[in-house]
């Protein structure tokens, strides 16, 4: 490719050495047990902006490496939460039905003890950018990060529910977003996943959506284009990554350790990490022309990996 914001190497930033620590719990009493999180960060370096990531259906903390690591090596923090569904609740704990509820509020118990995740990594207290946060997520983990920027889910009678919007996230990354509800979700999907119905209305923070073009999923009577509705109904879901030949893992973002991904490609991985960092770094106001010229290197590209819209 012709700009190096697109090398097969991934460098496209000065790059720093990264700490990653794990456990650090959070107590959550209402949730029955600790919220356990990694943090990722770099060794040196101050105002660093902050990356909630939220994992797919039964992955952990541990997952997307490939993601947490790039980013922090180049200045962020990047905290990973574990949510229930990686400890396998039984159907009828009592926990089950409002998991996708649980799985938000994980997300926003980790910004309300943003000093507590600082305080748990040696040396990282006092360097972090509060004012600079953004939340991302793949897969179920992307409907999740969703919530936080305005999606809500739609309650059995049709109607969008409660906002679990927060002011404290500026920006966005969508990863394998599953789309709308209704008659469009699967059998299987209406049966054990209804709250997988997003009104994207008031998704009005800046955000990312990335997708495949042949992801395709048994929870939808639909197509690949399923994975592009927070796009095409969510005001500030201002931009849209496809990637070509692409299905639900992108790659290979979850990590080597992850069998579930069918269509490993680590040059789609490489172009999901640059293009979501450039993102970010826009977003966030830390460099307003590293999206701009992100959306170029790929369109000039000879034999491009995917394609970016823009509203």
């Amino acid at each position: 490719m012709s700009d190096t914001t697109y090398a097969p190497d991934g460098v496209s930033a000065p790059t720093t050495p990264v700490v990653s620590v794990s456990p650090i719990a959070l107590a959550a009493p209402d949730r029955g047990q600790d919220l356990h999180l990694r943090v990722t960060a770099p060794t040196n370096g101050h105002h660093l902006p902050v990356v909630v990531l939220s994992h797919g259906m039964t992955l952990t903390m541990d997952d997307y490496a490939p993601l947490a690591g790039f980013w922090a090596a180049r200045g962020f923090v990047v905290v990973q939460p574990t949510h229930l569904d990686s400890s396998g609740l039984s159907p009828d704990d009592p926990r089950t039905p409002l998991i996708w509820r649980i799985r938000v509020q994980d997300l926003t118990l980790v910004l309300d003890r943003l000093d507590a995740v600082e305080a748990g990594v040696p040396g990282l207290a006092g360097r972090v950018d509060h004012d600079r946060v953004a939340v991302a997520g793949h897969s179920w983990g992307a409907q999740t990060a969703s919530a936080l920027v305005g999606a809500r889910v739609v309650d059995a009678d049709g109607t969008p529910g409660e906002s679990m919007g927060d002011s404290r996230v500026k920006a966005a990354v969508l990863l394998s977003l599953p789309g709308t509800g209704g008659t469009d979700l699967s059998p299987l999907a209406a049966q054990y996943f209804p709250f997988m119905s997003p009104d994207f209305a008031e998704l009005k923070t800046p955000s990312l959506v990335v997708a495949g073009d042949h992801d395709r999923s048994p929870l939808t009577v639909r197509g690949p284009d399923w994975f592009t509705d927070g796009y095409r109904l969510g005001p500030g879901a201002t931009d849209l990554l496809t990637l070509f030949g692409a299905e639900h893992g992108l790659g290979g973002i979850q990590g080597a350790n992850d069998t579930r991904t069918t269509d490993e490609s680590p040059e789609r991985v490489a172009l999901v990490q640059q293009a979501t960092l450039a993102y970010l770094r826009t977003a966030l106001d830390l460099d307003g022309a590293a999206w701009p010229r992100a959306r170029r290197s790929l369109a000039e590209a000879g034999e491009p990996l995917g394609r970016i819209d823009s509203k």
